[in-house]
């Protein structure tokens, strides 16, 4: 099953974060922060102005990106966890 985001949205995968071991403690996973890097599945195809002309996304699919700690709706998708963000949501892309 394939999923295309609407409008300004952006279908992304959280990057997994390396684990880290300070001081010897062992942080087990449900006390880490999720990542706040992703990189982006698909893009829709962009917004739509009041004027009526299409905006489009500045990014493009296979960017790596940084997105707020809060940004998004988790959705799953073939078993596989996903995030669906806005555009606005994007404070960077890493790389480019």
């Amino acid at each position: 099953m394939a999923l295309r985001p609407l409008h300004d949205r952006l279908l992304v995968k959280r990057l997994e974060e390396k684990e880290q071991v300070l001081g010897g403690i062992i942080i087990p996973d449900t006390a880490k922060e999720k990542p706040q890097q992703a990189k982006v599945l698909a893009v829709g195809p962009g917004k739509v102005t009041d004027d009526g002309t299409l905006q489009a996304i500045d990014v493009k699919v296979g960017d790596t990106v940084v997105f707020g700690k809060y940004a998004g709706t988790e959705v799953k998708v073939d078993g596989d966890e996903l995030l669906i963000i806005r555009e606005d949501d994007v404070l960077g892309v890493l790389g480019s």
